[in-house]
């Protein structure tokens, strides 16, 4: 037969509870960290993934545009 010791459950109750504590202050923690280093991202002017591969479209079509209209002129100056 097993006795209960009084002691022994409230410790354990207590580590529960620490743990459970601990827990939510690392989760508090990370979203803090998160949300400071979106507010410094964002200060700092950089542009999202989207962004950049928009612009870097648009200046590869201008190079290319550039492109062909030189050959149309030296075609025009050749003639």
């Amino acid at each position: 037969m097993q006795t209960r010791n009084k002691f022994m459950d409230d410790m354990s109750q207590l580590m529960t509870n620490a743990m459970g504590v601990a827990q939510g202050a690392k989760d508090e923690a990370e979203n803090a960290m998160k949300s400071l280093m979106d507010r410094w991202l964002a200060d700092r002017d950089f542009v999202t993934r989207e962004e950049f591969d928009a612009v870097r479209a648009m200046a590869q079509k201008a190079r290319e545009e550039n492109e062909a209209l030189k050959a149309r002129i030296d075609a025009l100056e050749n003639k």
